[in-house]
């Protein structure tokens, strides 16, 4: 079975080229699956970008990053003495820490006496930090690197990071999340003797779109009448072709991530969807013979059960079909850079 992602290597670098020459001083984020591409390839992106330090998003994923990249690594993750005294390469002067409060900085400190560090504001993100007030205080008792600020999804950042910049007036760089091209040309203008760090994933390794796509291959095709019972749970699906395409949970097919559904229209999808899924009438992400068809069933761990509607021409065993997937939680067998 083969679930790839295709990769147009020239067209792809070309995209992190203009990117990181419109954004200086980007810290580019590499964490999780590799935003589908794989922490590695992403590494190795970054050290021929020529950027000086990566950001990852935990103590487990430093062995690898300190093995790919060169430069320095920025855990976001913050240090707590409970979790993480005890794992390898804490002592790393690549390695750059992140801490919260003054007694997970002394355990920090017995292990690595000169660690280098940046410490963590409490935003209105509101996950973890130190409060505004106590900031200037631990950057100073850390001889901090510089302070960093992870911000909510959208705009409205800069009075925020502002109210920061005040409370700590002795430190000159700042290492920022989510905050817009615009919001960062705003405080580069208010504060022009600071050095602000815009640590990016998405919109970097994304940055064209069309460079790259999943696909997958073609297992098996079959006529079905009307009322044929297939798969696991035995549905009955309507008249057509069954399609067994390679990918399935394990590769990420159908795996979301939960949505907020902030506004009313993505609160009647959810509600559609809800009742589509309730029906057994699930579209798949997979496009076959120009058409999206539906799930016969949810999808296996290696493949997926799919019934191409009659009149539609059916593929062949062995044709690639693309995949329309969210990369974050998708993890091919392989990627293959052309």
């Amino acid at each position: 079975m083969s679930f790839v992602l295709h990769v147009d290597g020239e067209r792809w670098r070309a995209g992190h080229d203009r990117f990181v020459a419109e954004h200086p001083g980007v810290v580019p984020v590499v964490k999780g699956n590799g935003y589908g591409f794989g922490r590695d390839l992403l590494c190795a992106e970054a050290a021929r970008l020529g950027v000086p330090m990566v950001a990852i998003g935990t103590y487990a994923e430093l062995p690898s990053a300190l093995g790919a990249f060169g430069g320095d690594v920025l855990v976001m993750e913050p240090y707590r003495a409970a979790v993480h005294a005890d794992l390898p390469d804490l002592a790393n002067r690549r390695v750059v820490h992140t801490v919260t409060t003054e007694s997970d900085l002394g355990s920090l400190r017995e292990v690595l006496s000169d660690a280098r560090v940046v410490v963590e504001g409490l935003t209105s993100m509101n996950r973890y930090g130190t409060p505004v007030a106590d900031v200037a205080g631990l950057a100073g008792a850390a001889d901090a690197v510089g302070v960093t600020l992870h911000l909510p999804l959208g705009t409205g950042h800069v009075e925020e990071i502002s109210r920061f910049i005040a409370a700590v007036p002795g430190v000159r760089t700042w290492f920022v999340s989510h905050v817009s091209p615009a919001e960062l040309a705003a405080l580069a203008a208010r504060f022009p003797e600071h050095e602000f760090r815009p640590r990016i994933g998405t919109d970097l390794w994304y940055a064209d779109n069309g460079s790259y796509e999943v696909r997958a291959q073609v297992l098996d095709v079959r006529p079905v009448t009307k009322g044929t019972r297939v798969g696991y749970r035995q549905r009955a699906v309507a008249a057509g072709h069954l399609v067994v395409v390679s990918g399935g949970t394990s590769h990420g097919v159908a795996m979301e991530s939960p949505s907020s559904a902030a506004t009313a229209r993505s609160r009647a999808i959810a509600v559609t969807e809800g009742v589509l899924e309730a029906a057994h009438r699930v579209r798949s992400p997979f496009t076959v013979s120009g058409v999206m068809p539906r799930f016969a069933e949810p999808p296996h761990m290696q493949c997926s059960l799919l019934v191409l509607p009659a009149g539609v021409a059916p593929p062949r065993i062995g044709d690639v079909v693309p995949v329309r997937m969210r990369l974050t939680t998708t993890n091919p067998d392989a990627v293959v850079v052309s």
